[in-house]
Formats: structure tokens, sequence, C-alpha cells
């Protein structure tokens, strides 16, 4: 079957990284361009694979190039509707070969060849053949199929047009459904090979974190595939509304995680936030200075508010983990009237790139608009903090009523933090891999008089933090 194409192609290789010590070239990703689309059509030349661009053998090693892969197909049983579906089936086809790495999805893919895959003699028509191949078998009812690859940056820019109008068609669809009007979840375990504690809970309001796939994409991959990645779950008791939590999803989120995740909060970034997978468009993050949130995307390339960038904010909460005050998400879901509704939505977000809020400017709620500062607004906390003050943003109400709150029950600790203000922040030179603690204000009380230990602004790094009380 895969006789003419120079690398093994099987399911074993899914999951495999390709390090840059490894790679021969870079395709899309975060420092070029790139997309993927599949579209049914009428008149599909069957095994047609066309490359317009250079080849792999016409690449130099250690560079990046732009990359577009398009896929028609044809059927009397394919339906619009399964496009999308059939899409982001690229993401696990395209790590059957050995030697091609894919990540992410829609217009956010990052592909890399390997060296060995290169010195096989690996070019990217046999990506395209092995792509038939596989898609023909894992979907039967395509009957004919032809792909294109473009590495040719000016045809990847227009090709890139041409998936944004399809990928807002599918997501405006969408939009017109909401939670209550349906009795079943979906529940998406593609990502497993990246991520083996995570379970993508997908609904109407709430499309799955990758954003390629919304919950009629689910319902028509259940329907086609019911043994495939995609899967009915009974919406049935409703734990909370607000926060999102349902019975059947905690009984599905510890059954696919092995027991590792138990309960999770679809609409909030604190308790039981969402497992994140590695795919996700962008990421929730609590600033707890200020008591809100900030959303960074993958395209944004500078430093969030907390100091690091995207790349390890993510790292910090993806492959499958559950991290209080992270939480990765699809920018459709930032559309959706439950957007982090138990957190109150956009009234807490305090920080976002200029482009994602330009993007969203029709569903930011029209008071809030302006008081959401972007990189171009405010960096620091201290810049945030300012920017929010003069324009009255409702979280400085908030804050206002937790430092009463305080006062109210602990004056001499309200006093102390006030004294604490003055010293200066201390800089670590080296820094482990992880930290596990920043809090504005983490106060150890004591239990029977002595001492009582506050830590102002602090940074925690530690493998493993335990306090236990004597």
């Amino acid at each position: 079957m895969f006789e003419d194409i120079p690398v093994d192609v099987s399911p074993m290789y899914e999951g495999e990284r390709i390090r840059a010590a490894n790679m021969f070239v870079e395709l899309a990703g975060p420092k070029s361009i790139g997309a993927e689309l599949v579209q049914v059509k009428q008149d599909v030349k069957n095994g047609k694979v066309n490359v317009i661009g250079p080849n792999l053998s016409e690449m130099k090693e250690g560079e990046i190039y732009p990359f577009g892969i398009f896929i028609e197909i044809m059927g009397d049983k394919l339906e619009k509707e399964l496009e999308g579906v059939i899409e982001r089936r690229t993401h696990e086809l395209c790590n059957y070969i050995k030697g091609f790495m894919h990540l992410n999805q829609r217009d956010q893919i990052w592909c890399r060849v390997s060296k060995e895959a290169k010195d096989a003699g690996f070019e990217l028509e046999h990506l395209g053949k092995a792509l038939s191949i596989l898609f023909k078998e894992e979907f039967p009812i395509i009957e004919a199929i032809s792909i294109t690859l473009y590495t040719d940056k000016k045809e990847v820019e227009a090709f890139i047009e041409k998936t944004t109008q399809k990928y807002e068609e599918r997501d405006a669809r969408a939009r017109e459904l909401s939670d209550e009007d349906v009795d079943v979840f979906y529940g998406c375990v593609m990502c497993q090979s990246f991520a083996p504690t995570h379970t993508c809970i997908v609904t109407p309001d709430r499309t799955a974190l990758c954003g390629a796939i919304n919950w009629f994409d689910c319902r028509a991959a259940a329907k086609m595939d019911p043994d495939g990645p995609i899967f009915e779950i009974e919406k049935g008791k409703v734990l909370d509304e607000i926060k999102g939590e349902y019975a059947n999803v905690n009984a599905v989120m510890a059954d696919k995680s092995q027991g590792t995740v138990d309960r999770v909060y679809l609409h909030s970034v604190f308790g039981y936030p969402h497992t994140s997978c590695g795919c996700f468009e962008a990421v929730a993050f609590y600033i707890p200075e200020l008591d809100g949130v900030g959303i960074v995307d993958r395209d944004f390339k500078g430093e969030t508010p907390l100091g690091i960038p995207f790349s390890a904010m993510a790292g910090q909460c993806s492959g499958g983990k559950q991290v209080e005050g992270f939480a990765g998400l699809s920018l459709e879901y930032m559309r959706s009237p439950k957007f982090l509704q138990a957190d109150n939505g956009y009234e807490r977000i305090i920080w976002l790139p200029k482009a994602i809020k330009d993007s969203l400017i029709d569903f930011i709620p029209e008071d809030l608009a302006d008081k959401i500062p972007t990189e171009e607004d405010a960096n620091s906390i201290k810049e945030i903090r300012k920017f929010l003050r003069e324009k009255n943003h409702p979280i400085i109400e908030r804050l206002k009523e937790t430092k009463k709150t305080i006062k109210e029950i602990d004056p001499v600790e309200d006093e102390t933090s006030k004294d604490m203000e003055t010293i200066p922040e201390i800089e670590v030179g080296e820094v482990p891999i992880a930290q596990v603690a920043y809090a504005p204000e983490l106060t150890i009380p004591s239990t029977s008089g002595g001492v009582k230990i506050i830590f102002k602004n602090a940074k925690i790094y530690a493998e493993k933090l335990i306090i236990k009380r004597k």
C-alpha cells in the first residue's frame, strides 16, 4: 500500500516529536504562515497530488517555509458539514508518517520534516500520496481524493485568505445553538497521543480547544464513525449551570484520564478548569495581583504580563494537565455568551493582545471594549493597574471590595500588607523548570500564636510544595 513511500507509515509513529536538532526543515508554524482545508467537491481526480512551490529536495536545511494543505474529496455520501471533521483528522494522519510531525490545526499548523526522512528520499509528493491512502482507509465514504501542497509564499497567502472565509462560515453556523438546546455533548480524544489525560468537551457554547471542531462537527463525526475519537456524552444531571459542571462529563473525564481528572468546570479557570491539550489557540491565565484574567494566543510573540511568552505558558498547562488559574481555549469560545461566565466573563478580562481584541470587538460588551488594555496600552502589572483605574474597569471595584473584606476580617494583616509594599522585588538568577505558585500575597497563619509568615509578590519554584499543620 505504501511501497512507493520511502519512510514507514503506521499509527505507531503518532506522537513522534521532531526536535530542532533532528529537523531538516520546518513548515508553517509560529515563525511562518500556513493553513489546511478540506472541501467536498463534485469533480475530483482521484490520487492527484500537486506541489506548488519548492519541494523538500529544493529546500535548505534548517530553514522555515510557508505551507498549505488543500484536500479535495468526492463521494455520494459526503456532506459539507463533514468537511471540518475530516479536516481535523489531518493532524492524526500526518503523524502516522515517520519523520513528519504535524501540530495544531486550521491556520495554526506547525509541521517539521526530520533529517532521517529527507535522507531516505522523502518528498512532499510522498506526504500527499500517504494522506490520500490514509484518508480513504479512514473514511470509506471518500470515493476520490486530490491533494495540493503549497510552499510558495504568495500561493500560501492566497490560500489562507480562502481558508479564513471557510472557517468563519463554519463557526457562524455553530453560534445559532446553545447548550440548553441539546441533550448531548461530545468528547474528543484526538489529542491523547500528545496529551494522554486530556479529553476535550465540546458543547454548542464551547468549541473544542483547537478551534477546529464545533458541536455540529462532532455530531457528524460521531454518526459517521461511532468508534472514532469523537463520541457522545449524555448531558445528564447539571451540577452547576454557571460553572458548567455536569455529572456525566465528570464521569467521562475520570474514565478517559484514568482517574487523573474527575471534575471539570467548562466555564471557569478556577477550581477545576478544563484540561489543556497543546493544540489550543489561546490560554486564559490568572493575574493574582489584580484578581483578573488575561488572554494570550499562539500568534502573540511578546511576553505576557506574567513575564513569560505564550510558549512557556503553554508548557505549564498543556499535556492534559489541569492547572488552576490556567485554561487553554479556542478563540471561537471567546465569542460565546457563556465565555468564562463563572468568572464574570469579559468583566474579569484585564489584558489581551490587540489582534485578538480587534477580531472579537463585536462580541466584547460595548461598555467594556475601551477598558481592556492590550500590549499597546500596558504590559507590566503596574501599567495595567494604572490603565484599569483610568478607564474605571469593573475589576477596580472588585479589588476595593476585596480589600475592604480583608480589612474587616483582619485589620492587622491589612496594615502589614501596606508596610510590605516598600520592600523591593528580589530577582532570582537561576530558575528551575516549573513555577508552581505565584501569589500577590500568601499568608501562612500560626495556629497557636507565634509567627505569621507573609509572602509578598512571591514567585515560588519547586518540584513539589507541601504545607502541613503540625
